[in-house]
């Protein structure tokens, strides 16, 4: 079954994902949403992004945020972000 959003004026949308060519050669994966199924329609979001929809009600795609939480000290945050990197 596709990925659908439905956006806040009742319309829906699916998700595609098409790969291409850069004109260096890596090959690179778009994302884009679609009112209609067509080829290469997706079943889930892809890891680590999360649906987002704009001003204009259209669906877009967006990198998921992790937040880290400190107790608001610049000295504790920093000693807090090295604990978790090690």
């Amino acid at each position: 079954m596709a990925f659908s959003f439905t956006n806040k004026r009742g319309v829906t949308y699916f998700l595609h994902a098409k790969v291409t060519t850069t004109k260096t050669g890596k090959t690179q994966t778009l994302y884009f949403f679609s009112k209609e199924k067509k080829a290469g329609v997706q079943e889930a979001v892809p890891q680590g992004y999360q649906v987002a929809e704009t001003v204009n009600g259209l669906p877009v795609l967006r990198k998921h945020k992790t937040r880290i939480k400190t107790n608001g000290s610049p000295a504790g945050s920093h000693l807090f972000l090295l604990a978790v990197l090690k």
